[in-house]
C-alpha cells in the first residue's frame, strides 16, 4: 500500500503542476498581500519582489505566468486593504495547513523575502507571526536559516 500511496501522491504533484495548483496560489500571494498591507502603503519595490520570488518558485513557475501572478497578487492586496479582507487572505493561507511543510515554508519564506526588503519592520513581524501560525510552521528558525 506505501508504494501505492506514494506514487499516487507523486501523480497528484504532476497533476496539479500542469493544471495550476490555485490553492497554492492563493496562499502565496494572500500572505505576500498582508505583509505589503502591513503598513498600509502599497511599495512597488515590495510588488517587484513579490512577483520575482513567486516566480522562481517550481510550483508556481510551472502553472502560472508573471501576468496571472501579478494579477491575484493585486486581487489579494485590494482584500488587504480592509479587516475582512486581510482575513479572508488568510482563509487562503490557512487552506494549505494538510500540505507537506515544504510547501508551507515557501509560502511563508516568499512573504518573508518580500517584508524583508530594507528590513523587517514590527508591523510586519506581526503579520508573519500570523502567517507562521496559519501554517504551523516556526518562524523564527525560518528567519534564522
Amino acid at each position: 500500500m506505501g508504494l501505492f500511496q506514494d506514487a499516487f501522491t507523486r501523480f497528484g504533484r504532476v497533476v496539479r503542476s500542469y493544471s495550476g495548483d490555485t490553492a497554492f496560489l492563493h496562499a502565496a500571494v494572500s500572505a505576500t498581500a498582508n505583509v505589503i498591507m502591513a503598513d498600509r502603503e502599497i511599495d512597488e519595490d515590495e510588488i517587484e519582489t513579490a512577483l520575482s520570488v513567486m516566480s522562481a518558485n517550481p510550483i508556481l513557475q510551472k502553472s502560472y505566468g508573471v501576468l496571472k501572478l501579478e494579477q491575484e497578487l493585486h486581487e489579494a492586496i485590494a482584500r488587504a486593504k480592509s479587516r475582512a479582507g486581510r482575513i479572508e487572505n488568510m482563509r487562503y493561507v490557512g487552506a494549505i495547513l494538510e500540505r507537506p511543510s515544504e510547501q508551507r515554508q515557501d509560502v511563508f519564506l516568499i512573504a518573508a523575502d518580500v517584508a524583508d526588503q530594507g528590513g523587517i519592520s514590527e508591523l510586519e513581524h506581526k503579520v508573519l507571526d500570523e502567517v507562521a501560525e496559519t501554517l504551523g510552521i516556526d518562524k523564527a528558525h525560518l528567519l534564522g536559516a
